[in-house]
């Protein structure tokens, strides 16, 4: 007698397909709640509403938004005024000078003016693409107070040898192009050179503007209300100008790339720019800067990615609550024992709700940040405030980011809400730990010291993932939380309130596996 043995049926993985169905319960228990759904449509309305109140304001000063900012070849705000002696020069070659002075003064009123000189004042050279704010260049330059440097396209600053010139101890700088690489040279007594750096300059012109050039930021002044910043004017005394290469002496005109390029802020009738032969070279003065344009008093008048986000604090509020109220209202009801009855791996209930309620926060967020940040721009600057360009994957991580935020901020409400049990509690201590120190941070209701020192250690520290504004050691301004800048860089400060919600979560799931509901 023969028989004959059959395999097993094969069974589906209960793993896969149990979460499935319990994600797909969940989003159906969120999805049939109207309170939670509609709370969700409420942030992000509240996000909208706030930012759009933040941007009615109108410029009196620029009613019609005609100082709109330069932009530069990377996308960024810039600021690009100077007084300008130049020639258009074709080709490949080397522009050689000697500097031997810079000095400054400022103006501290409108009657009164003192001697000084602004640490980032510059006085050098620069092969720039054309007269237009905003174009590529690069230069060699000496400073106030920060040595010999090299810099390009605004945001790149590399170091040369430190100290002041005059004209016991002159400097001398060399621009060199090939094709589109710039490389610049310093050299102490015009026969030994060092190079400093080089810029590849793509897209650079053949005939690009060449040239002598001078420009100085306002000066840090503190008052007794606080830091402010004083118009501020240099002068640098060229001694030698030299062409080598392929380019060869032509004439020199004198102009001002920027239309307040040369002038000291609103105490321009004491100081003018412009330029005067000086034996073999130039005397040249001027005020401006080259260089990115940034938050704080440097960069007051102007409005950022983040104004128009500002109310993503309080659409925060509301997906905590919904976070925290998504596990508590069933401890409220009684249907936890349901719900763990209906699925006995614990751990898997509370990832699912996890998933669900951080997805409608995510997706909140992005949507009202997609709106915001274009709307707004459009609003401020129909209102006369220019607005902050900034480069788009930094626009795109600040609307993602905005997301990111309110979804760990649902899932920390949600863990803290199982293991609190009650709403209140949970909504409390979750706003207290990460959005009351990102108020007082912001509204300056405290030192900077302490301000950066809460951003650091608390949850608060993720809302440095909205910041758009860089801060660059080239530029002057207060740094500070109340200017918009974070201790942390964007994605360190996520990594805190992710650190955060990890331990809290994973407390939670501990809890809701060993307790009784």
């Amino acid at each position: 007698m023969t028989s004959t043995m059959m395999p097993p049926r094969a069974t589906a993985r209960p793993g896969r397909g149990g979460f499935g169905r319990q994600l797909h319960a969940e989003w159906t228990k969120f999805r049939t709640v109207q309170g939670w759904v509609w709370s969700a449509v409420g942030a992000l309305l509240t996000i909208c509403l706030v930012g759009l109140l933040a941007t009615a304001a109108s410029n009196t000063s620029d009613p019609d938004g005609s100082s709109a900012l330069p932009v530069g070849p990377g996308g960024e705000a810039v600021n690009d005024s100077f007084t300008f002696v130049h020639q258009q020069l074709r080709g490949d070659g080397t522009l050689t000078v000697s500097v031997s002075s810079l000095a400054g003064v400022v103006t501290t009123s409108p009657t009164d003016s003192k001697a000084g000189l602004a640490p980032w004042a510059k006085a050098g050279i620069i092969v720039k693409d054309g007269l237009d704010q905003g174009s590529a260049y690069a230069a060699m330059m000496v400073t106030g107070a920060h040595g010999v440097r090299m810099q390009y396209d605004y945001t790149h600053d590399t170091a040369g040898t430190t100290g002041t010139v005059s004209h016991r101890t002159p400097r001398w700088l060399r621009l060199k192009r090939s094709g589109d690489t710039l490389t610049g040279y310093e050299s102490s007594d015009g026969a030994h050179w060092t190079e400093v750096g080089h810029a590849d300059l793509t897209g650079l012109s053949a005939t690009p503007q060449v040239g002598l050039f001078v420009t100085s930021p306002s000066v840090e002044d503190g008052t007794g209300t606080g830091t402010g910043f004083a118009p501020a004017v240099a002068t640098g005394t060229f001694d030698q100008v030299l062409l080598g290469g392929g380019w060869t002496n032509g004439s020199w005109r004198t102009g001002q790339v920027g239309g307040d390029a040369g002038t000291s802020g609103s105490y321009s009738q004491h100081t003018k720019g412009g330029a005067t032969p000086s034996g073999s070279g130039f005397a040249i003065t001027g005020a401006g800067d080259i260089a990115p344009v940034v938050g704080g008093p440097a960069g007051s008048g102007v409005r950022t990615i983040e104004n128009f986000l500002v109310g993503a604090f309080a659409g925060l509020i509301v997906m905590v609550v919904v976070g925290a109220g998504y596990i508590t209202v069933e401890y409220r009801r009684g249907m936890i024992g349901v719900t763990l009855a209906a699925s006995p791996r614990r751990g898997r209930v509370l990832v699912a709700k996890a998933l669900v309620v951080g997805s409608v926060a995510f997706t909140i967020g992005v949507a009202a940040a997609a709106v915001m940040v274009p709307l707004g721009g459009q609003r401020s600057e129909s209102n006369g405030f220019p607005v902050l360009t900034v480069p788009t994957a930094t626009e795109l991580r600040v609307i993602v980011g905005t997301g990111l935020l309110l979804a760990v901020a649902s899932v920390f409400a949600l863990a803290v809400g199982t293991i609190l049990r009650r709403s209140a509690v949970a909504i409390t201590v979750v706003v207290v730990g990460m959005v009351l120190p990102y108020l007082l941070a912001a509204a300056s209701l405290l030192p900077d010291g302490a301000a950066e020192w809460l951003l650091r250690v608390t949850p608060a520290a993720g809302f440095a993932i909205q910041q758009s504004v860089e801060r660059y050691d080239q530029v002057v301004t207060v740094y500070a939380p109340s200017s918009g800048y974070f201790p942390l860089a964007p994605w360190a400060g996520f990594a805190v309130l992710c650190a955060y919600a990890a331990a809290v979560f994973a407390a939670a799931m501990v809890l809701l596996r060993r307790r009784d509901v």
